[in-house]
């Protein structure tokens, strides 16, 4: 039991006083960032899907005659 005392109260000691801490004001622009990067991303990527579906279509049709 003395090993868990020990382990806990070395623990709360790293997360208070070794542990540096980010912002909430630099988290929430991060994650605004990682947000609008996400969206880029994923118009990015239905386009070309888009593209390669209109495309094969295309290619597909031209056989048929």
């Amino acid at each position: 039991m003395k090993k868990v005392i020990e382990f806990l109260q070395e623990s709360k000691t790293e997360m208070t006083e070794h542990v540096t801490w980010t912002k909430y004001s630099e988290l929430q622009n991060n994650s605004i960032l990682v947000l609008i990067a996400s969206l880029i991303f994923a118009l990015v990527i239905g386009l070309v899907d888009f593209l390669f579906d209109k495309g094969l279509d295309w290619f597909y049709k031209s056989f048929q005659g």
